[in-house]
Parts: C-alpha cells; structure tokens; sequence
C-alpha cells in the first residue's frame, strides 16, 4: 500500500467502551489507596504533583461528559481522525495546564471528583460509541466513537504516569492497552510513511514506517521492537530513544533502525 494510503483502523465500539470502563475503575481503587506523601510526589509531568496528574485524569473523563452533551457538529463537518488528534495534543499543553491547575483550585477531593465522573459514565455509553455524530470539540471535531477512543489513551497514558510516580499498583486493562498501543503504532506509521522499517509491539501491534527500499519477503532488514509499555512512553515522550536502546529495552537491527527522528508521536 503507497505511503499516505493506510486505512483508519475501525475500533470496536463495546470493546472500546468495556476497555474504558475497566481503565477507569482501575484508577480508582489505585488513587483510594494514596498515601499525603503520595498525592505531593512529583508526578513526572512538568510542574504537576500527583494531585494535579490526577485532577487532569479527572478532567479526560469529565471531557466525555461535557462534549456528549453539546450541541453536534453542523452536518457535513469532516471530523479530524485520530492520528491527527495525537499530532494536535502538544499544541495545547500550555492550555491544558492552566485548565488543570484552575480545576485543581475548586477540587477539594479529587477521588470523590473522580467517583462521582464515574457513576455518571454509564449513562453516556450509547452517544459515545456512535460514528455518525460528529462532535463540535476538540480540534474542530471528532466522531464520537474516535473520542471515546483517546479517553482511552489519556487514561492509560496517565495511568502508567500514576503508577512510576507513586510506586502505587495501577493495574491496565488489556483490551485499554492494545487499543492504546495500536493507535500510537498507526500514528508512527502515518508520521513516518514507509515500508523500510517494521515496528513491532508484541503482542498487540506491527507496522510499517520510514520512507526506504520497501521490503517484501523474508526477514526485513530493518526491524523494531519493543514491549507495550516501552512503546507508549516513547511515543508520548516520557522515554527518549536513546535511553531506551542503552536500558536493552528496545531491540533495533538495520541501519534504518533508528527512530529517534519521528519519537514522540504525541506529547
């Protein structure tokens, strides 16, 4: 298939919505268990403590909520897809920081805030896991289903964010997890067009990526791997490259193997 041509992957609606759910569960029996000590380490995220990285998990689902209920995009919008969502995101940290912190200021108990966000989730199920309403939020809008999709990522991003800050047991979601690890894959592989390289991420993904001689059989001579959570700090930039292949976390053979050039996909 020529570079520029991948179809959209299609995710499951009550997979991605069972995935969800559990992710979101997992998350509040891990923040209950938070000890002061805790909920004031650094969070790894710049300028935010735990606290704060929990507000803004809070935030990822309230956004659902607050974007399900407004008015849908006019008809004929064309909704951005979610490889170019992951692109958008850096493009609003400034923002998303300053809406964080503001949330944080009237959050008095962010594991009742993230509760109460909970129980409400049920009743969005049928509106959120729909592909013919177009949403007027965020980034010029999204289909429903699609932005259900990257509540997913923030919560499993966040949540691998959670648990190397506080050394807290955050459990993640196996079906949450390879929705998460495919996405960034595809995402590599639209930012770096190609045939030459093959990323692995066993044993949810594979792809294809870096503009090179296309390899059709046998072994490919330029070959990635690395395990899923590895993948997913590389590709939203909590983890460099090179501090990856020095820790034998990744696995890279061929002389196009290097994909510091096109690391972070998202951040």
């Amino acid at each position: 298939m020529p570079p520029g041509s991948r179809r959209p992957r299609v995710y499951d609606p009550a997979k991605s919505w069972d995935a969800l759910i559990a992710q979101v569960g997992h998350v509040r029996a891990a923040v209950r268990g938070l000890t002061d000590g805790q909920w004031g380490a650094d969070s790894g995220l710049p300028g935010w403590d735990v606290r704060l990285l929990v507000v803004h998990i809070v935030r990822q689902v309230e956004a659902l909520r607050v974007i399900l209920a407004e008015e849908p995009a006019p008809a004929g919008a064309k909704p951005i897809g979610l490889d170019a969502w992951t692109r958008s995101t850096a493009g609003i940290a400034d923002r998303l920081d300053a809406s964080t912190r503001a949330a944080a200021e009237v959050t008095a108990d962010p594991v009742a805030a993230l509760d109460a966000e909970a129980e409400l989730l049920g009743g969005q199920r049928a509106a959120a896991l729909r592909t013919d309403r177009i949403t007027a939020r965020p980034f010029g809008g999204m289909r429903a289903l699609d932005f259900t999709v990257t509540r997913l990522v923030e919560l499993v991003v966040h949540s691998d964010d959670l648990a190397r800050a506080t050394g807290a047991e955050v459990t993640l979601d196996r079906q949450a997890l390879a929705a998460v690890v495919r996405l960034l894959a595809d995402a590599l592989a639209t930012k770096a067009p190609g045939n030459s390289v093959e990323v692995r991420i066993p044993p949810y993904a594979a792809v294809q990526c870096v503009p090179g001689p296309r390899h059709t059989r046998g072994t490919p001579p330029n070959v990635v791997e690395t395990d899923p959570l590895t993948w997913i700090r590389l590709a939203t930039g909590r983890l460099s490259w090179d501090e990856a292949v020095s820790a034998a976390r990744v696995a890279a053979s061929g002389e196009r193997a290097d994909l510091a050039p096109y690391l972070p996909v998202m951040s």
